[in-house]
């Protein structure tokens, strides 16, 4: 599909009309998707609806508060025959499994809090599902997340979405220059859920109402023992809740049952001060408990690093910027002492409390809007 150089630039910025810009939506049956989907096919756009299914089918039929489920394949399929577009369901469950439970199982087992969206992204949805958008001719792949794709001197730029409380930054820092000239963000400057769902409404899609998904898809109910207790029969061996200053004070069944942070249900009761999970040694089978300032953690040790601020990373030599260590968590002040091209140390303004193994650590712009790549937080 050529451009037109004399052409202006059409919504999604290319140089030719909508009808001859083929783009790949990724649809997971829910409003945000959706809504991208109806608005671009209304645009007069070529669009291509895909669906991943990404575990077991029959089970997923079921199951209700996530993405990519039976039910929501039907949704999605439904909002393609509404809009008039075609649309595809892909069977990505054995990549799926390779590339994001196998890896969330195995993490959680060494006592780290693994992030499986971000890796499904990463793998799944902007590795694989983008290089079937290329094979179908696209010009380009749009999805419903919640981030801005902002036009830069040096190319385009990964923004914070407008509205803060839906803003997906966090679950997005692996995106790669490469993959960020291919991608396409439509509801990024929506300022609320809201806009969103009145869009539906305008379209006519029976999604409009639909709930958000709250669960990581896998994971039913929120309950990350019990996967992986089925992924991994037999591998949570019970050992010794160890209180900071060496006193044991209890025994557990699994250190997989616990996470770094965590104050209830630990199963040490009658004690006059309130405790937490300070750390998991998994080696030693021991969850280690402590007060709340056992908590605080002030240089956070930073792997894995995908930057997207332009240059090297390597030659920051300690930057000021803001971190995000939480999904949750607004961002906070910090340097970045970068160790090698893809590890740094974060040295954070002020203490933070439950920074885990596992999580995400996101890089921010000063002011807290661009997003400059991040990391993943690991053990020393």
């Amino acid at each position: 599909m050529a451009n037109r150089s004399d052409h202006p630039p059409n919504a999604l910025g290319f140089p030719k009309p909508p009808s001859e810009t083929r783009v790949v939506v990724a649809m997971s049956g829910g409003v945000d998707s959706s809504v991208v989907a109806a608005e671009l096919a209304e645009a007069g756009f070529d669009v291509v609806g895909v669906t991943l299914q990404l575990y077991d089918h029959g089970a997923a039929l079921a199951k209700k508060g996530a993405c990519c489920a039976g039910v929501d394949i039907h949704d999605a399929r439904r909002v393609a025959e509404t809009k008039g577009f075609p649309h595809y369901v892909l069977d990505y469950e054995n990549v799926f499994r390779e590339a994001v439970i196998d890896e969330f199982a195995d993490s959680y087992l060494a006592g780290a809090t693994p992030v499986p969206c971000i890796r499904c992204n990463e793998r799944v949805k902007f590795k694989d599902l983008l290089e079937t958008a290329r094979d179908l001719d696209a010009d380009c792949m749009a999805t419903g997340h919640y981030i801005q794709r902002v036009a830069g001197p040096g190319g385009p730029e990964l923004h914070r979405g407008a509205d803060p409380r839906r803003d997906q930054s966090y679950f997005l820092f692996s995106t790669t220059p490469e993959q960020l000239d291919f991608l396409r963000f439509p509801l990024g400057g929506l300022r609320s859920k809201d806009e969103t769902r009145a869009l539906a409404r305008k379209h006519g899609l029976k999604v409009a109402d639909k709930p958000d998904s709250q669960d990581i898809c896998f994971v039913p109910n929120g309950d990350y023992a019990a996967v992986i207790e089925k992924l991994r029969p037999g591998a949570a061996e019970p050992g010794e809740i160890v209180h900071v200053d060496g006193r044991v004070l209890g025994r557990h069944d699994g250190v997989i049952h616990y996470t770094v942070g965590q104050r209830r249900g630990l199963g040490i009761g009658g004690l006059e001060e309130p405790l937490y999970v300070a750390r998991l040694d998994v080696d030693a089978r021991e969850v280690v408990v402590g007060p709340r300032e056992a908590l605080a953690t002030r240089t956070v040790p930073v792997r894995g690093i995908n930057w997207l601020g332009g240059g090297s990373f390597e030659e920051l030599s300690g930057r000021d910027l803001e971190v995000k260590l939480r999904s949750t968590h607004p961002p906070v002040p910090a340097r970045v002492r970068p160790l090698s091209a893809t590890t740094a140390e974060v040295d954070l303004a002020t203490p933070e409390n439950g920074v885990s193994p596992g999580q995400a650590c996101v890089f921010y712009a000063p002011d807290g809007d661009r997003v400059f790549g991040g990391g993943w937080i690991h053990r020393n």
